[in-house]
């Protein structure tokens, strides 16, 4: 059975957040400047909020200047919200910080307060630490624990003098003290952890990984003269699915106890050196900074929406607030709309979000957002109901959104997601998906989605490396792409078993243990009948040619198939409603509307149709595709 999972587009951080009953006034002065990478809003004084995304491009100019040959893709906006105090910050951050860094596939969000980081970098090293992770995780496929842990230590204690002087790789003294008292992990052990170990789940096992992460990236990168080269090799071929052994000698040209043996003699000596660099000039932000005032409505929308991404309870309150004060406030009623959404109103949601279009058709994520709530069921509908009407309307929007924006990856991934639940535009799917990976190589969401749309072609050969890729990371659809690949496996060893058995029929008596042994049947389809899907409770199951697909009725796809009987005519309301199976190498493409040549031989199962109300023959349950000679039943003899 076929059955495509596609993650929550607007994934949300749970925080242990303070709930106030009431909103925060923006009645100060709110100003909005956008930087290069940044857009920033604040009740701070134009002068800070500069100074904030200064500091910011400063950090990405220097991270990117580590490894230059890579890509540092960012597709997804930064929102960086900049509170004048902290006593204006405390409403919206996790009790007792200064500043938090909140990553998302719609929006990344900044949160701080400038009194927590003059004169200090504590906030700053954390929002560090958040973006490094964002900037390997767009540009690195399948980035390992220790690799990706490591850099963001190291980068976590960025500093600039002047606008000028950088310095980079200062030991941070927790690390320092960990590593001088506690035993350090075999390196093999350092490069096998994930983020789903033990190792990483438990509080004093999870200190020791970060301080060794940071200690051998440390050691790489200004430790010993000539590593970053072989660094970046070692990573590239990782990516390159090269084996982990493997990938370490050719890069490192060394072995693992060598290696080891060095880093334990590098952390004993507890001397670190650290980076020090200049730029060629001062980085300043560039005259296409723009700087505008805000008016309350929107201070309190962009409140609103940072509390929707950190799963707040009161965001509601501020967006209700937004539209009180501006009926027509688009990024309120688009806010409001997910969260309508997220709470199973999706009427509401929808509404919120019909009002958004309407006020701002200009705003890609708006789009975005629509087309998302419309390719999604109501709780109370079935699975495999996809109003045709509604599922056309979400891809307008999305090709709305992707002219907008067309380098924001959301878009062609839901875009994708519908391909799979409809069978249309999936080639025209897969070469967008191929072209984010492309740009962003380490999104595993984008990967899972290719792997799917080959699935829906029937293309398991490409689908399994892309799946195993998602099974070996972290990520939640880690475990979807396991039970795909399982699937895979079995269809693979039916199909085989069948062939075999069709072979060994075709060259008569076989020879096992040095007896002859006769085969009792010469019927080819015997295998294959066993493997077929059993009819259920009611069904009926019958051999037939597949004529074509009907989809012009709204909501109703209609199967015509021929029978030995005769004509039959069975419905469904949508592809992802039937299990659609084949075992044969003749059948490839997309099962889509339309005439089929040519016409296939297929096994079906549906349930009569007893309501006259309705004009087919049934409801179709399954689909499998057969080899034009297979018979449903044994040939009397």
């Amino acid at each position: 059975m076929k059955r495509f999972v596609f993650p929550l587009a607007v994934a949300l951080c749970f925080l242990a957040l303070v709930s106030h009953q009431s909103t925060v006034s923006a009645k100060d002065t709110w100003m909005s400047v956008r930087s290069k990478n940044f857009h920033l809003v604040g009740n701070a004084n134009e002068k800070e909020i500069r100074k904030v995304a200064l500091k910011l491009e400063q950090f990405r100019e220097v991270f990117t200047r580590l490894l230059p040959h890579m890509k540092y893709n960012t597709p997804v906006p930064t929102t960086v919200v900049v509170f004048k105090s902290r006593s204006s910050y405390e409403p919206f951050g996790p009790p007792a910080t200064g500043g938090y860094f909140q990553a998302g596939p719609d929006v990344n969000y900044i949160a701080l307060s400038t009194e927590t980081y003059s004169g200090l970098d504590g906030v700053f090293q954390i929002i560090f630490h958040e973006y490094t992770h964002l900037l390997v995780n767009n540009t690195f496929k399948n980035a390992p624990l220790w690799f990706n842990e490591g850099l963001a230590e190291y980068y976590s204690t960025f500093s600039i003098d002047n606008d000028l002087k950088f310095r980079l790789g200062v030991a941070p003294r927790h690390h320092l003290i960990l590593l001088r008292h506690q035993q350090m992990l075999p390196l093999r052990t350092l490069f096998d952890i994930t983020y789903h170990s033990p190792q990483f789940n438990e509080k004093f096992k999870k200190s020791i990984v970060y301080a060794q992460s940071w200690a051998l990236m440390h050691y790489l990168l200004v430790g010993k003269e000539g590593q970053l080269g072989k660094l970046a090799k070692f990573i590239e071929l990782l990516a390159a699915d090269v084996p982990l052994e493997t990938a370490f000698q050719k890069a490192f040209e060394t072995t693992f106890e060598a290696m080891e043996k060095e880093l334990r003699d590098y952390v004993k000596q507890d001397r670190y050196k650290f980076m020090q660099g200049k730029l060629a000039e001062k980085l300043e932000l560039d005259t296409t900074t723009e700087t505008n005032s805000l008016t309350e409505a929107e201070a309190q929308a962009y409140l609103g929406d940072l509390m929707l991404h950190s799963n707040h309870p009161d965001a509601v309150q501020y967006l209700e607030n937004a539209l009180k004060l501006d009926p027509d406030q688009a990024m309120a009623h688009a806010s409001l709309g997910m969260l309508r959404f997220r709470e199973g109103r999706t009427d509401d949601a929808r509404a919120s979000l019909e009002r958004a279009v309407a006020a701002s058709s200009q705003n890609y994520l708006i789009h975005f957002y629509y087309a998302y709530t419309l390719s999604r069921r109501r709780p109370e509908e079935k699975p495999s109901k996809y109003p045709l009407e509604q599922i056309a309307k979400a891809r307008e929007h999305l090709k709305r959104a992707i002219e907008l924006r067309p380098d924001f990856p959301e878009s062609y991934d839901l875009m994708a997601y519908v391909s799979l639940i409809t069978g249309n535009e999936v080639d025209e799917s897969i070469a967008s998906i191929k072209r984010i990976l492309n740009a962003s190589p380490g999104r595993i969401d984008s990967t899972f989605m290719l792997g799917q749309l080959y699935m829906r072609k029937n293309d398991y050969k490409t689908a399994r490396p892309l799946l195993e890729q998602v099974a070996k990371s972290s990520e939640e659809e880690a475990k979807t792409a396991r039970e795909m690949l399982d699937r895979i496996n079995k269809y693979e060893k039916e199909l085989a078993d069948y062939e075999e058995a069709l072979k060994n029929r075709s060259q008569g008596p076989a020879v096992v243990a040095g007896e002859t042994v006769l085969f009792q049947s010469s019927d080819p389809s015997s295998s294959l009948r066993e493997a077929l899907r059993k009819p259920r409770n009611g069904e009926t199951q019958v051999m037939a040619t597949l004529v074509k697909i009907e989809c012009e009725v709204k909501n109703v796809i209609i199967f015509v198939l021929q029978t030995p009987t005769g004509l039959l005519r069975l419905r469904t309301n949508s592809f992802t409603g039937v299990e659609i199976v084949t075992y044969t190498t003749e059948v490839t493409g997309d099962i889509s509307c339309g005439p089929r040549k040519p016409v296939n031989a297929v096994v079906i199962c549906y349930l009569p149709n007893n309501d006259k109300r309705f004009k087919s023959d049934g409801i179709l349950k399954s689909v499998e595709f057969v080899p034009a000679d297979f018979k449903l039943k044994p040939e009397k003899s």
